[in-house]
């Protein structure tokens, strides 16, 4: 009996003491701060309890923690975050400060042939195509090799022509004749090689043809430049018609990239703007500038700006078609920058939350304006000044947060 007496006072007098300390706390912060009407309190843990009365948070024991008038949603939103929900939240505070504008915007891109390095080889007259070579689509060829013959009864007649302007302005040369007489001779002969080279013959048969004094039975079809076979439209044996496609040829020894620019991110890419080539797993490419011939054009279907990007293709390593990522270093003026994660997008305003300077744990919605972004950082044009704190991490649980519904008790609606 003795023994359960004491234990019950034992209890007792530790029950007593919890209950002045739990009443007393409350009151002790409230004191404080004289002068500032209590509005109601909250779970310091949970904010979105809250009583009309001070006392202990039910959850976790703690004092409840006073929002005096002037920190009241009316006056301001705010949210109340304790040290150790920050760290379960993942929250984190930086101070924001002003940089060197000068970062690497990434864009998504395609490479394509280098438009003045590209030859299309068209049938220059009405044939068949008589042999082709084993060239094929994707095949790399040299400058004047042989990729096929095509014969054509009409062929006759202007190599005879060709052959008379020849002999004619050398017996014009050999009789010493007068300089018109030999300019007249010149210009009959231009206009036969003109004549053959429209109807598809090369500079390099020509001169094969010249030499050997007789008219050849076909024209030969030779690579204008060295590169890679794009295209092959044509089959041995095959009927064509004059200015149908047989090859497509392109040195790819310096490409385009056509990169697409979205919003005010195209406001930032300037001509002769220096970029780095990304291919998925094969590493970095050098030596690539946004194009100073041309102006970007707008693309209607996606809404953005398209880009093209000189850049060289040592080893080939980018072909027509090629999905790649562009780097472009962004350069400009000192700027406001933050973290990407700290803007959070509210449809038509621009939103970051910002830590009182008086209170730690305290953060409110603020609208900024915003401008370039890259690189994982925003530039801020207005709305925040250099030494303010702000949250760059876990806003959407803050904007959560912010945006519950309170009645008029205090109590979140549910």
């Amino acid at each position: 009996m003795k023994r359960g007496l004491v234990s019950v006072v034992v209890l007792a007098i530790f029950g007593a003491g919890f209950a002045a300390g739990r009443y007393r706390a409350p009151a002790a912060i409230a004191e404080s701060r004289p002068g500032r009407a209590v509005l109601y309190y909250v779970d310091p843990m949970h904010p979105r309890y809250t009583s009309q009365s001070p006392g202990t948070a039910p959850d976790c024991g703690m004092a409840l923690v006073p929002v005096y008038e002037d920190e009241s949603p009316e006056a301001e939103p705010a949210v109340r975050v304790s040290a150790g929900m920050q760290q379960a939240m993942g929250i984190r505070v930086a101070t924001v400060e002003r940089a060197a504008g000068v970062d690497r915007l990434r864009v998504y891109g395609r490479v394509a042939a280098d438009e003045t390095r590209s030859y299309r080889i068209d049938a220059g007259i009405t044939g068949y195509v008589r042999e082709l070579s084993d060239v094929t689509t994707g095949s790399r060829v040299r400058k004047d090799q042989w990729l096929g013959t095509v014969s054509a009864p009409d062929l006759r007649s202007p190599f005879q022509g060709y052959l008379v302007a020849l002999d004619l302005l050398a017996r014009s040369k050999s009789a010493d004749d007068n300089e018109a007489q030999i300019a007249a001779a010149e210009a009959t002969l231009d206009l036969s090689v003109d004549r053959l080279r429209t109807l598809g013959v090369s500079k390099a048969q020509l001169d094969e043809v010249a030499l050997a004094r007789r008219i050849p039975p076909a024209i030969r079809i030779l690579a204008p430049a060295d590169g890679f076979v794009l295209a092959r439209s044509v089959t041995a044996g095959q009927t064509v018609d004059r200015g149908r496609e047989l090859y497509r040829v392109a040195d790819l020894s310096r490409v385009w990239i056509m990169a697409d620019v979205f919003g005010r991110e195209a406001a930032v890419v300037a001509p002769g703007m220096p970029a780095t080539v990304r291919v998925p797993g094969r590493g970095e490419i050098a030596g690539a500038r946004v194009s100073s011939q041309v102006m970007p054009q707008f693309d209607s279907a996606t809404q953005a700006v398209r880009v093209r990007i000189d850049a060289d293709n040592p080893g080939y390593v980018l072909r027509p078609g090629m999905p790649v990522d562009v780097d472009l270093q962004v350069g400009g003026a000192d700027a406001l920058l933050v973290p990407a994660d700290a803007v959070r997008d509210a449809g038509l305003e621009q939103l970051v939350f910002v830590e009182r300077a008086e209170r730690s744990g305290v953060f409110h919605p603020r609208r900024v304006k915003t401008g370039w972004r890259g690189g994982g950082r925003i530039e801020i044009l207005d709305g925040l000044t250099s030494g303010e704190r702000i949250v760059v991490s876990g806003t959407f649980l803050l904007d959560s947060e912010a945006r519950l519904p309170h009645t008029g008790d205090g109590m979140p609606k549910r």
